[in-house]
């Protein structure tokens, strides 16, 4: 069997510098020549397996240490890497390896200063929220991906977009879809266009949801949706297809840079639309101030899911024929936020919506249950929150089920206003983010303040892992 030949120069000369070995001193121990040794920490000769076990034995070196890649070292130089201010400045992997190998101290001081740099935009992210909060406008900001100035750009103005809500009222008239408006959108893409619709099996199509083939005329669904949300993709396809130029003019007043972030923003216009077009905006109205806001009883109204009349809820911003101004926060269970929206924006400053001791994240443990809150924040402000389980697209028996949860909410003067208000008869206290709160004694706690120093008084311990003074 051939040897196994392992080239690891850089780390047998790092071993000799320690122990203040000059070539020819190792070399004799070694029992070969200096010039052989030369060739060795130049990487321009391996160690066999006889010269690990001389090394091990001489020297006591771990053979893990010569034999390893440094992969950890790696692994985390590829995550630096991959940022995208330094995309494109390294070839490929082979230089990272090299540099993990012959300079792992100055790799290690590298991931120091990149995390280093990483805190300090986050730091520097969290004071600017602060600073807004207090009325103070800032100008700090970052190199940014198209989805995050899409979602920036969504986040900060109201959930309602007038010319869209008017052309899918119109549509919706035109169709008269009665109580089968899937029905009905089906015929149309059938008649006005000449596309034929088909439910597609998993294997047939185990990545995609909605696919046009513009070649064969037909739009492909997968089975794995809900019924909701096949008609869900069949609106977003007829509202581009009908009422395109409306759409259009909405983005073109979104002021976005770049075609990918308007790619985005697009998509996003097309589902506002297809929500307006499921649940007409009079319609939906009437039927929400009738119901007191009821979300189970209007996804049953207007057969939609509860996501769905949930987002519905936060459109209701038309000048003149208003509702309860709602927001809405819809994160995943390792706490990533995946929407935020609001009929006046969404109220980051004052409600900010990444307190732990929210109910959306209590939502998780107790899946398709409703679970309601009067929420306080440290300046006295309330809210009235409702949160529940969402669940994903129908996976096989050997994928995990995707599970996202929902929080939608309002201010707590509109408590009488909604049925979910007599729920909520606790007040629980909140923040809007641990490195913005400044409440003691949370249990919560999972960062410091950035407003107050820590308390590092080894003679006392408080309640919450990060005291402050």
């Amino acid at each position: 069997m051939a040897e196994k030949k392992i080239f690891a120069g850089p780390r047998v000369k790092r071993i000799r510098a320690s122990l203040d070995l000059t070539q020819t001193a190792m070399a004799e121990a070694l029992g070969i020549s200096p010039s052989y040794l030369n060739l060795i920490e130049r990487n321009q000769r391996p160690l066999t397996v006889q010269l690990l076990l001389k090394l091990a034995t001489v020297y006591k070196v771990d053979l893990d240490e010569l034999q390893g890649e440094a992969a950890g070292a790696v692994g985390h130089l590829r995550e630096i890497f991959a940022d995208p201010l330094l995309a494109g400045e390294v070839p490929g992997e082979h230089e990272l390896v090299e540099l993990a190998d012959a300079a792992p101290n100055a790799a290690t001081a590298l991931v120091k200063l990149y995390r280093a740099y990483k805190e300090q935009t986050a730091r520097l992210s969290d004071l600017a929220a602060l600073l807004a909060q207090e009325g103070h406008e800032t100008t700090l900001s970052g190199a940014r991906l198209p989805m995050d100035e899409v979602r920036g750009t969504l986040e900060r103005r109201a959930n309602f977009f007038a010319r869209i809500e008017d052309a899918a009222e119109a549509f919706h008239a035109r169709l008269a879809p009665g109580d089968d408006l899937s029905g009905a959108l089906k015929a149309w893409l059938r008649s006005e266009h000449g596309i034929a619709v088909r439910l597609l099996p998993v294997e047939a199509m185990p990545n995609l949801r909605r696919r046009y083939d513009r070649h064969s005329m037909r739009l492909f669904l997968s089975d794995r949706l809900s019924p909701f949300d096949q008609t869900r993709e069949l609106a977003m396809e007829a509202v581009l297809l009908s009422i395109g130029a409306d759409i259009a003019t909405e983005l073109d007043g979104l002021g976005l840079d770049g075609d990918e972030a308007r790619r985005i923003a697009r998509f996003e216009l097309a589902r506002y639309a297809a929500h307006a077009l499921m649940m007409p905006y009079g319609a939906f109205l009437s039927a929400a101030l009738r119901n007191r806001y009821d979300i189970d009883l209007l996804r049953s109204r207007f057969a939609v899911s509860f996501e769905q009349a949930a987002n519905r809820l936060t459109t209701l911003a038309r000048p003149g024929s208003t509702g309860v101004p709602f927001f809405l926060v819809e994160m995943d269970h390792a706490g990533n936020v995946l929407r935020l929206a609001g009929a006046q924006g969404f109220p980051r400053t004052r409600f900010g919506g990444l307190c732990p001791k929210l109910n959306i994240h209590s939502a998780f443990a107790q899946p398709a249950q409703l679970l309601v809150d009067r929420v306080e924040m440290p300046d006295g402000g309330g809210f009235l929150t409702v949160s529940r389980t969402l669940k994903g697209p129908q996976m096989p028996f050997s994928e995990r089920v995707r599970r996202s949860a929902v929080l939608i909410g309002c201010d707590i003067a509109h408590r009488d206003e909604v049925v979910y208000g007599a729920a909520a008869t606790a007040t629980i206290p909140v923040g809007t983010a641990c490195r913005l709160c400044e409440r003691r004694g949370c249990l919560s706690r999972a960062e410091p303040p950035l407003t107050r120093p820590l308390g590092l008084d080894e003679m006392v311990t408080g309640l919450s892992a990060f005291d402050f003074q």
